[in-house]
């Protein structure tokens, strides 16, 4: 019998860490047979040993190969020419794609048959793998990059003293029977590549960018951190009937607040494009990609009727009390706009969904948009085209009171993150509220003159 190299036929002299990723590449393939005892020109030269070789290959194959691909392996011996050969059959796994344990599921680590070679594969043929094997369910699918970190989740589970471990983690569907991250571990991962952008602009159309943030990392905090840069854009105004002062803002914060949740839970992150929220004079526009689920129509959202594209997704944020059941979203959003003229919207395509919040003060703001000074809180004024906001406010009124006001006065102050009191600083500079003096940790911000 001739020996020679083919797609499904390898052969080995000796056993070698090359074999690693042949028997990898044949399972990640169409299988095939390795013979160890065989040099390259098909010529015999067998082993000394037989039963030692084989528990070589085989603790090799369990301690350098993941997902556990032992089950695909058989080890056989033959004699031929007098001579003893090992016979290594590998089979197709069911758990593609596998991998070298020390270089994780890229293409350093996973390989594949391309005619009498083993080969790197390409990133989008591991994609393919994993869709073959996992399903079409983006979140239950394995996690390309298994290197993931958790410190927003960590911190978001213990604001709410719920545990988070690897248990919780199983139980949660971010790691599989496998010990690998999921897609759904990837998404509330520090290294999460999905984002979501914000653009503000001026007037209502997009002819003029005022300002324009991309948040970036675990979903968890795109909430939060998407959440806070709306939020302070949102104003308030304030009505006084006798002794009555009522205050409403431009966007009801519970609408704003589930149309942000309908945009992590439901957006198609089998798409690398990003979720988009548009902030103009008299509406905000929350854009996602990932049109209804098939059989659903807008006029069944509208009656409570959801069908979730991220069920495992939604069971984490569940947990989390961020939100409280499947298809109550839009019934609180338009339930927060009762008895004001402005209706929300939805819009649907095939393949994006877009819920348009209005600004119910638009009307108001409009009337009165040739003030020119706005009434701070006690003893001054500043002259300033558009109402301040409430942490203006607070922040001017600090200022007055002690002179001035640094960057941890307004962390204090707002109860908000070092990046966000910059932020905030920062702009009110800009349009001529603050003064900034000092330089680097000695900077402090009086009142402009």
């Amino acid at each position: 019998m001739l020996f020679r190299e083919s797609e499904t036929i390898e052969l080995k002299e000796t056993v070698s860490d090359e074999i690693k990723k042949e028997i990898i590449a044949f399972a990640n393939c169409n299988g095939g047979k390795l013979y160890i005892g065989v040099q390259d020109d098909g010529e015999v030269i067998g082993v000394d040993n037989p039963d030692s070789v084989s528990l070589q290959l085989s603790n090799m194959v369990r301690d350098s190969i993941k997902p556990d691909v032992t089950m695909f392996i058989h080890y056989e011996t033959i004699e031929k020419a007098g001579k003893k050969i090992v016979v290594v059959d590998v089979q197709r796994g069911t758990d593609r794609p596998y991998y070298l344990i020390k270089k994780g599921m890229r293409s350093e680590g996973v390989y594949v048959r391309q005619g009498n070679s083993s080969v790197p594969a390409s990133d989008l043929a591991i994609r393919h793998m994993i869709k073959e094997t996992d399903g079409d369910r983006f979140e239950a699918m394995r996690s390309l990059n298994q290197e993931l970190t958790f410190e927003a989740a960590k911190t978001e589970f213990s604001l709410r003293n719920i545990e988070f471990g690897t248990q919780q983690m199983r139980t949660l569907k971010m790691i599989d029977q496998d010990n690998l991250y999921s897609n759904l571990g990837l998404l509330l991962s520090d290294q999460c590549l999905h984002t979501i952008k914000v653009a503000v602009f001026q007037g209502t159309d997009q002819s003029v960018f005022k300002d324009r943030r991309e948040f970036s990392g675990s979903l968890l905090r795109q909430m939060n951190d998407v959440y806070d840069f709306i939020d302070f854009r949102n104003q308030t105004r304030a009505t006084i009937e006798k002794l009555l002062r009522t205050d409403v803002r431009d966007y009801p914060e519970i609408a704003v607040r589930e149309a942000l949740m309908n945009m992590l839970v439901h957006r198609d992150y089998s798409f690398s494009a990003g979720s988009f929220i548009s902030i103009y004079d008299n509406r905000i526009e929350f854009v996602s990609i990932g049109g209804l689920m098939y059989g659903i129509e807008s006029e069944d959202i509208m009656l409570g009727i959801s069908v979730c594209r991220n069920q495992d997704l939604a069971n984490v944020f569940y947990r989390l009390h961020l939100i409280e059941a499947y298809g109550t979203g839009m019934g609180k959003i338009m339930q927060a706009y009762e008895g004001y003229d402005e209706t929300p919207v939805i819009e649907t395509t095939k393949n994006a969904f877009k819920i348009i919040l209005p600004n119910i003060n638009a009307k108001y703001e409009a009337a009165n948009d040739s003030a020119l000074y706005v009434e701070c809180p006690d003893h001054f004024s500043v002259r300033y085209k558009k109402p301040l906001f409430d942490k203006e406010k607070k922040i001017m009124e600090y200022a007055r009171i002690h002179g001035a006001v640094t960057r941890n006065d307004v962390i204090q102050l707002l109860k908000t993150s070092i990046s966000t009191a910059a932020r905030i600083l920062n702009k009110m500079v800009d349009n001529g509220l603050l003064k900034r003096n000092g330089k680097a940790r000695s900077t402090y911000y009086t009142i402009a003159e």
